[in-house]
């Protein structure tokens, strides 16, 4: 798969936000937040992300975020791992992601987002047989009316289960390519797993791979640069154009065509400031990549 020729229809054009504070609710805090940054569409926790306490929603909060014009993604903690040879581990993490499923639901989101997670201490064979079995049968419980469960890649450090587009491959045969686990690739996890992202073709190198092993599965891009090299198997994210993958990259992505209409979200440092620069940006590379 490559670049789209002249004579090719122009892709669709993609929204773009980011990840929302939702300090006095997920609707009044969260929505408040995405107009200061001017986003089109937002992400938030629904829980601690560091902690395995489940919070309950607020019916009001709610209604006001599933009513509004913004597409909302979940994303679930940072503790959950399938893959986990801990049976406690394991049990909360299926347990989070059921809860962040029924508030997708709740919350009329488009898809929740998990990490695909590490084998940890034993051979990644064991570990995806585990997520196959463990984790089909959560996704056989989506509701038609459901949000989708994103499966997001990591950075590449000991162990992890899926960290290039490659690897996504025996995750996805692991669970039978079932049509509700669908993918979130970020930009920073890709480039510190080894895909040379700034580099001339880097871009279209990663897209064609994903293309040719999850094809219409991308459902959502996090938008973020790097502060450390490519390869370096460090997760630690940068604003936009301020990293090591560079701002043309981003203008790159948006031109292939297995990105066509897929939201990108950014999970950049800083706050209001911060954020509304990085999403201008990046609709300012939009414009330029689509005209």
């Amino acid at each position: 798969m490559t670049t789209p020729s002249a004579s090719s229809p122009a892709p669709a054009a993609p929204l773009i936000g980011g990840h929302v504070l939702v300090a006095g609710g997920l609707a009044t805090g969260g929505l408040k937040y995405a107009a200061q940054i001017e986003a089109e569409v937002v992400q938030v926790f629904v829980t601690n992300p560091r902690g395995w306490a489940l919070a309950e929603g607020r019916p009001a909060e709610d209604a006001a975020l599933r009513e509004s014009p913004l597409p909302v993604f979940i994303h679930t903690p940072y503790l959950v791992n399938v893959g986990s040879p801990s049976a406690d581990v394991l049990e909360k993490s299926l347990t989070s992601i059921r809860h962040a499923l029924r508030r997708g639901v709740e919350t009329g989101a488009l898809g929740v987002v998990v990490h695909t997670g590490s084998a940890v201490s034993r051979s990644r064979e064991e570990a995806l047989r585990q997520v196959r079995e463990h984790l089909l049968p959560v996704l056989e419980e989506i509701p038609d009316d459901g949000p989708d469960l994103l499966l997001e890649p990591m950075a590449g450090q000991a162990n992890m289960l899926c960290a290039t587009v490659q690897e996504l491959g025996p995750y996805l045969e692991a669970l039978e390519f079932h049509p509700r686990a669908n993918v979130c690739l970020d930009t920073c996890h890709a480039f510190a797993a080894g895909h040379d992202l700034a580099a001339p073709g880097g871009v279209a190198l990663m897209m064609d791979a994903l293309h040719a092993i999850a094809p219409g599965r991308l459902k959502l891009l996090h938008a973020n640069d790097s502060k450390d090299p490519c390869g370096s198997g460090r997760d630690r994210h940068e604003n936009i154009g301020a990293g090591q993958i560079g701002a043309a990259a981003f203008g790159e992505l948006m031109r292939h065509p297995a990105s066509a209409g897929v939201p990108l979200c950014i999970e950049t440092p800083g706050k209001v400031e911060g954020h509304r620069a990085d999403i201008l940006l990046l609709k300012s590379l939009r414009d330029a990549a689509l005209a």
